[in-house]
């Protein structure tokens, strides 16, 4: 099964600045080769289903590794059935209104 995903994690103890962090896991995303958006507040990932959660539990792995006690995660997660869908689909979808 496909997955689009809303992604951002969240080191608690670690103080102010998080972006080490979100490197580390944007480094790991990479390397599993998902399709994927970095925005302000997370990253987008596409990808078969086991793929993009076994990125977010070696980002939990990897975010410990680094020092930090205890991390807050949230997901958006959504799947389709009536056919595939990726994150530019979605937003082509939204533009091609708005262009009129």
């Amino acid at each position: 099964m496909q997955v689009i995903v809303d992604f951002c994690i969240v080191p608690m103890g670690v103080g102010v600045s998080v972006s080490r962090y979100v490197a580390a896991c944007q480094r790991i995303i990479e390397e599993a080769g998902l399709v994927h958006r970095m925005h302000a507040y997370g990253t987008n990932i596409e990808g078969p289903w086991d793929a993009v959660f076994a990125v977010v539990k070696r980002c939990h792995e990897e975010v410990h590794a680094m020092g930090a006690p205890r991390i807050n995660t949230t997901l958006k997660v959504g799947t389709r059935t009536d056919r595939e869908q990726t994150m530019d689909d979605k937003v082509s979808s939204v533009e091609a209104i708005l262009n009129g």
